[in-house]
């Protein structure tokens, strides 16, 4: 489909395009809303308060896109959830959640309502109508935060992880648990394409868990090791894997493990085989350049920092030095056994696009327009610029004419 360049309010609007480098190397930001997340307020002038008087600035902490790509929502360390038009490129409304606080805000197959998990109060999951502001259900159960939430691709399944080293398996027609895993560690959770199966992540011991929807409550089919050699070239004894968020290529051949540190990893999804480890991006488990790394690592502000493009061509990655680092995955190769004893395939970025104002907390791309979203201390809609095109345009006229 070819680039619709602005829409009728002068806006520049999304297009179906299918996704190559040219594609990917045009984009740029289109739209920044500098004010996505409140600041925190300076303390009050007489009060007892320990806030610094120049507090760090808060951050988008996750985003979604509904199924048709034509909204998103972003949640906040100012406890407010904002939807956004990505056809105009307008926020539409801001909510609050003072009261519970928001994280991991997932739409459900339904444009108008969401999920999301809280940062206070308790650690309920609730399920929020963003056209009417109310809380539809709520879905207690969890003892501790939740880190881990993922909507079921194929009906009104959902999954939630938490700090209470429990997985927990859902139904939005009902605020009963319906299944309940116990796992050593707070877990990470992702549904492949079909639905029918979902990984479990377990970072203490560096295992992924493959279990079949159908059969939950049965041992894992697959259990992979994520170990990674090249780690102990840096440094002895090697530093560990944190895992921060998984998923499926759309085809469900592979699943990409996203990692706080500088390094992300894709597995073959059917035996669990590590085939390539992407590089070149600064981890962003720290908030900013200027603090020194620590020895154990950790989570940082979001767990969303890398995602697959739609048609999984290629995987977008934030980087803690402001840029957004894009990687070409199409053509990777399944590993042979004689292969896997030979050095780790490392990809290198094929580029690294700048215009994001600081590092890129979440980073995701719109599952049907050639657009992308990347957030942090603000939000900006990425798309390819058109300008090029005119140019390329004359140098194919020119060539013509040269030859005639």
């Amino acid at each position: 489909m070819a680039p619709n360049p602005s829409t009728s309010n002068g806006n520049p609007t999304p297009t179906s395009l299918p996704l190559n480098n040219q594609i990917m190397g045009k984009l740029k930001p289109a739209k920044i809303f500098k004010t996505a997340v409140e600041n925190q307020p300076p303390p009050t002038p007489g009060s007892q308060s320990q806030r610094p008087s120049n507090p760090t600035p808060r951050s988008i902490t996750g985003i979604t896109f509904d199924d048709r790509g034509d909204q998103l929502v972003t949640a906040g360390e100012d406890e407010t959830f904002r939807l956004y038009s990505c056809k105009t490129g307008k926020l539409i409304k801001t909510l609050y959640s003072k009261k519970y606080g928001v994280d991991l805000p997932r739409f459900t197959h339904k444009n108008s309502a969401i999920i999301h998990a809280s940062t206070k109060e308790d650690d309920t999951i609730r399920y929020h109508s963003l056209h009417d502001n109310k809380y539809l259900q709520y879905f207690r159960g969890h003892k501790g935060k939740v880190v881990s939430l993922e909507v079921s691709p194929i009906d009104d399944g959902f999954m939630s992880g938490s700090m209470d080293k429990t997985v927990r398996l859902w139904d939005l027609r009902t605020p009963t648990c319906r299944g309940l895993l116990s796992l050593p560690c707070p877990p990470i959770t992702a549904y492949d394409s079909t639905g029918m199966v979902f990984a479990v992540a377990v970072n203490a011991f560096s295992k992924i868990l493959l279990y079949d929807q159908a059969n939950f409550d049965k041992a894992p089919f697959l259990t992979i090791t994520l170990e990674d050699p090249t780690l102990a070239l840096i440094s002895y004894p090697p530093r560990p894997i944190y895992i921060t968020s998984m998923s499926f290529s759309c085809d469900g051949k592979y699943l990409l493990v996203g990692c706080s540190g500088n390094g992300h990893y894709i597995l073959d999804a059917f035996d669990g085989n590590l085939i390539a480890k992407l590089e070149g991006h600064i981890g962003l488990e720290r908030k900013s350049m200027n603090l020194p790394q620590l020895i154990e690592p950790s989570k940082g502000i979001s767990g969303e920092e890398v995602s697959w493009t739609a048609d999984s061509r290629y995987v977008l990655g934030g980087s803690l030095d402001g840029r957004v680092i894009i990687w070409d995955v199409q053509n990777l190769q399944q590993r042979t056994d004689n292969e896997r004893k030979a050095p780790l395939m490392r990809v290198q970025p094929i580029m690294a696009l700048e215009g994001h104002p600081g590092p890129s907390r979440c980073v995701k791309f719109n599952p049907r327009f050639a657009m992308m979203c990347t957030a942090g201390n603000e939000l900006a809609f990425w798309l390819p610029d058109p300008t090029g095109d005119a140019e390329e345009t004359a140098k194919d006229l020119l060539k013509k004419k040269g030859t005639a």
